[in-house]
């Protein structure tokens, strides 16, 4: 090989790097600090309107398995899951995002989750989440590594 040609590696190897490099301090950047998100981002979009709630269905949600087994919330008609402070339950996991997933009363008094686009994704039965979805007291919320069940 040339001179040329093992010097243009070299310095595209070198760029490949720094890229490299970069891309992984935004992301520790983006995880210690948050995300910046846009006005009109589905993260900060208002709940929706309180609607009128059955009291047949579940009313609470308890973390069965992580670091907080054991803790539990009432459900009101919409609830932000997630390890920041202003999170309606707050969750101590390495692998849950500040605002990871959203818990909402569905019309009929049931309850749907939602993703929040977070990065590990949200399972339901070890079914990653892509819509919003049904959940039961009989099914297994995970989060990172944290369980969770709806109970009455």
């Amino acid at each position: 090989m040339s001179a040329v040609l093992v010097t243009a590696l070299r310095v595209a190897f070198l760029a490949l790097l720094w890229f490299f490099i970069l891309l992984a301090a935004n992301v520790i950047r983006t995880d210690m600090f948050g995300r910046t998100v846009a006005a009109g981002s589905p993260e900060l979009a208002p709940p929706p309107p309180p609607r009128k709630r059955r009291r047949s269905g579940p009313s609470t949600l308890v973390v069965t398995e992580g670091r907080s087994a054991g803790s539990q919330v009432d459900l009101a008609d919409a609830l932000i899951i997630g390890r920041a402070r202003d999170a309606g339950l707050t969750i101590d996991d390495d692998y849950a995002s500040t605002h990871h997933a959203r818990l909402i009363q569905s019309v009929g008094g049931g309850w749907q989750i939602e993703d929040l686009t977070s990065t590990n994704g949200t399972y339901v039965n070890d079914v990653r989440l892509i819509a919003p979805t049904t959940v039961t007291p009989k099914d297994d919320i995970r989060i990172g590594r944290t369980h969770l069940r709806l109970e009455k």
